[in-house]
């Protein structure tokens, strides 16, 4: 549930018509509700109850500050990937003993800032990277805590783009490979192993590959505890899906189910679990708003011509991604009242169907927000929202073909906050100077 309904035939944003909005603000507009930010992150948090556990959101899902702070206002970790987004997570109020910082590439400076601001872990990526932390921690006579991030080789059923538990993937080390950096860090003054982490991809609309991880890392414990290393948390990491179109993932209360069976099971001592959800708490508590420009219809195709671009939403170019598209007026009753369904009925609402790719004005055949979309009767000037659009979206964007980004809205029921305001031509030549 999100709370982005129909009433009276308009879309509404929690008590506010996105409709007015959009003539506000200007379009491209990303629109996220705060309630439902809160509804899908307290979704992961009632579920594991009385376990020692801690959510760690995925700040590269949505890192806008007005986000972040209302994760963190509710308690929330965070697992960054950046020095920059450590950055944005402590200005926007986060317990630095709740963020966990993953990532192949962390830069010496990177380390060094997340030492200084006392992180809860380093998510450690391969053995060149556990002998820079530990120089680092050295030379800033810091003791840093270390958790393996470990590549499973398990198939995450996803697109391979956003699949990363493969043995072919970038990230993590193989279990052996784990072993020896956890004995290699036995005794060291600098180095203090406190976890075991993994992440197989994003999206996963089934919980095996979550299961047999899981398998892998107890087992894992065991081992490391027979060899006098005892671990204390135990970093599933995130990608559990959301309903884009016919998706059917687990729900928070599923997941938290399955994986607590399989922890009670297990006969070691207990450890804390952390989760790093990003898409499941963001993608659908934000929407994409875009403006009909023209339409122009060809003897092969027809196309909507619209005001937002793959530079606002590179998702459908890059994964060939598919996001609901649904009119933010409609004139027909059959969406007259507020049910959640009725958003995926809103573009079967006008007979008869026309069919259309729905496309930016960017220079790219591949720039298009959705292809082959049944639409009803549509008019220059028309209100469209792209659904699913809180993760990915703007933390993704870009300036190609000189264009602004976005601003950025959330919503608090009557209450509107500037997240971030649009961009000018003035910001992006701010950096740039000519010749002399």
């Amino acid at each position: 549930m999100d709370h982005f309904q129909y009433q009276d035939n308009q879309l509404y944003v929690e008590d506010i018509p996105v409709k007015q909005l959009a003539q506000h603000y200007g379009t491209p507009l990303f629109i996220y509700s705060k309630a439902t930010l809160e509804r899908h992150w307290l979704a992961f948090e009632t579920a594991f109850g009385d376990r020692d556990h801690l959510i760690c959101y995925a700040v590269k899902a949505n890192s806008n500050l007005a986000v972040l702070q209302t994760l963190a206002r509710l308690g929330s970790g965070f697992d960054v990937v950046s020095g920059g987004e450590i950055q944005r997570a402590l200005i926007a109020g986060a317990d630095p003993q709740k963020i966990v910082f993953s990532g192949i590439g962390k830069t010496s400076a990177e380390i060094e800032y997340a030492l200084q601001h006392n992180i809860a872990c380093f998510n450690v990526e391969s053995a060149p990277e556990l002998a820079r932390i530990a120089a680092v921690a050295e030379r800033l006579g810091i003791v840093a805590p270390i958790s393996i991030r470990v590549n499973p080789d398990v198939d995450a059923q996803t697109h391979p783009y956003i699949s990363t538990g493969l043995k072919e993937n970038k990230f993590g080390v193989t279990t052996s490979q784990a072993m020896q950096l956890y004995q290699s860090m036995n005794g060291s003054k600098w180095l203090n192993p406190i976890g075991v982490d993994c992440h197989i991809g994003s999206q996963l609309t089934e919980l095996e590959p979550f299961l047999q991880t899981l398998d892998i890392l107890l087992r894992m414990i065991d081992q490391l505890r027979e060899q006098g290393i005892y671990i204390e948390h135990l970093d599933l990491g995130g990608g559990l899906g959301v309903p884009y179109h016919k998706e059917q993932p687990p729900h928070p209360s599923e997941f938290a189910a399955a994986v607590a069976h399989k922890m009670d099971q297990w006969q070691g001592a207990p450890v804390k679990l952390i989760l790093e959800p990003g898409r499941a708490i963001a993608a659908n508590a934000g929407i994409l708003v875009t403006q009909v420009e023209f339409i122009k219809i060809t003897e092969y195709k027809n196309f909507l011509i619209v005001d937002a671009a793959m530079n606002d939403l590179i998702r459908p170019s890059l994964y060939n991604a598919w996001q609901n598209i649904i009119p933010v007026v409609v004139s027909n009753t059959e969406t007259s009242d507020n049910s959640s369904a009725d958003k995926d009925k809103a573009s079967q609402a006008h007979k008869p169907h026309t069919v259309y790719d729905i496309v930016g004005p960017v220079c790219e055949s591949g720039d298009f927000l959705g292809k082959d979309r049944e639409l009803g009767h549509v008019e220059p000037g028309d209100y469209f929202a792209v659904r699913s659009a809180g993760a990915y979206g703007f933390c993704m964007s870009s300036n190609y073909n000189t264009r602004n980004r976005a601003a950025e809205l959330l919503v608090d029921k009557t209450n509107v906050h500037v997240a971030r305001r649009r961009e000018t031509f003035e910001d992006q030549l701010g950096l740039e100077s000519l010749l002399p």
